[in-house]
């Protein structure tokens, strides 16, 4: 029997989602993270579960061509689990992450896609552009980045596909006590920065001076920020729009892709002056701003997010849209709500965990004639895609940004439209012909 500590010799047959990649031992099905599709590697057994291994590649037999010198030190075997494809290079990242998504869709979905996975400007080496790092601290006070799968730190000296903004701070360079962990934020088109701390003691004591002023906050257990001193967050510019975004909030974290994913929500959804849109999990309100600059003053746009703080800097970022309504409260709740409620084009983006049945069953219900949702997890993607398919809305459109250089992680956005037109969109399109 294999067990954890022991070393083999397999081949690598292709990619798997979540950073790995596989291939078999023996006829064991053994997942593999610093190996390449075609590679022969010796692995270090690193879990094993009553269905298949994992463990990590210590040794390169045979190496692929897409395989480059990781130009981070931490990232290897046994080391920080941040980034899973800095030994590839970033054209092969792009293709693994395409080849990724695609097999989701075929497996969850039944649908037979090749995804092109598309740069984002501004970042060609795929390195500092990660706008919001959340560091962890060890019992020495050292700032750091967890290992994979493990609550172990690894120290680390910077991390090189943090955004300079963030790097300036210099945070891994000072000594924290009495912190579990720091999440540092820049603005990605401002000089705006934020430190969020979370103290192991009820009282916060003194901080350690860092090399660039920021806003401090400070996280409680459960999830509440509070600040401590300057801003609550940080302020992001968006096609000409001012964001305010709690420093705890969610944005997205590569510079370009606000309004990479802005203009691409639009671009499907085409929504039109006069029109009734929705924006579920609309955290700050980016796709909401969006939608009611298209839809005008004669239209409407209603958003809905959980969190306290993003609602908040929602309303107070569009205030000055009196199209727009934002309502706090549970994106299925909120929906049984609005049963009667009949929207032309939806947008959403939910967490990694997606929409939902739920969820999908009350916005085909809506019968808008076309739904734009953006998602970080291809999995739950093609989940809650075949799910719209039983509700009677097909997949017509799909694109996929590397929005995450390094890592596994990539942005995707499917587009759907109903099998059959909403009486009300056939009319109106009648009326545009005719016009």
């Amino acid at each position: 029997m294999i067990t954890v500590g022991t070393e083999i010799e397999m081949s690598v047959e292709d990619v798997a989602h979540g950073g790995w990649c596989v291939g078999r031992h023996d006829s064991q099905v053994v997942f593999v993270r610093h190996a390449l599709p075609g590679e022969r590697v010796r692995v270090r057994i690193t879990e094993r579960t009553s269905r298949f291994l994992r463990g990590e590649a210590v040794e390169v037999l045979t190496a692929s061509p897409d395989r480059v010198e990781a130009p981070c030190a931490f990232a290897g075997p046994g080391m920080c689990g941040g980034c899973d494809w800095q030994h590839a290079s970033l054209e092969a990242q792009r293709r693994l992450k395409g080849k990724v998504v695609a097999d989701q869709l075929s497996r969850i979905a039944g649908l037979d896609l090749d995804v092109d996975v598309e740069e984002l400007p501004g970042t060609p080496d795929g390195l500092g552009w990660r706008t919001r790092v959340r560091f962890s601290v060890d019992s020495e006070g050292r700032a750091g980045l967890r290992r994979h799968r493990s609550h172990d730190i690894e120290p680390i000296d910077r991390c090189l596909i943090a955004h300079p903004g963030v790097d300036e701070l210099g945070v891994t360079e000072v000594h924290w006590e009495n912190i579990s962990d720091v999440e540092a934020v820049a603005s990605a088109t401002r000089a705006d920065r934020a430190i969020v701390v979370t103290p192991t003691t009820a009282k916060l004591g003194a901080l350690p001076d860092l090399k660039a002023s920021s806003a401090v906050l400070r996280r409680f257990k459960g999830g509440r920020v509070q600040s401590v001193r300057g801003r609550k967050g940080v302020r992001e510019d968006v096609a000409g729009r001012e964001y305010r975004v709690g420093a705890g909030g969610f944005w997205q974290v590569h510079p370009a892709a606000a309004e990479t994913l802005s203009a691409a929500v639009l671009d499907a959804l085409e929504p039109e002056a006069g029109e009734t849109a929705l924006d579920l999990y609309c955290g700050a309100g980016l796709f909401t701003g969006a939608l009611a600059e298209a839809v005008g003053a004669e239209g409407r746009v209603m958003g809905v997010e959980n969190g306290e703080t993003a609602v908040r800097d929602a309303t107070y970022n569009l205030k000055d849209l009196e199209q727009v309504r934002i309502e706090r409260a549970d994106v299925a709740k909120q929906m049984r709500e609005w049963a009667d409620v009949r929207a032309d084009v939806v947008a959403l983006d939910p967490p990694r965990a997606g929409a939902g049945a739920e969820v999908v069953r009350k916005v085909a219900g809506m019968k808008p004639r076309r739904i734009a949702y953006v998602s970080c997890d291809p999995a739950t993607l093609a989940r809650d895609i075949a799910a719209f398919d039983r509700s009677g809305y097909r997949l017509v459109g799909l694109r996929a940004f590397d929005a995450f250089p390094m890592t596994h992680h990539v942005e995707c956005l499917a587009v759907l439209e109903p099998v059959k037109l909403a009486r009300r969109h056939r009319e109106r399109l009648d009326e545009g012909e005719q016009d």
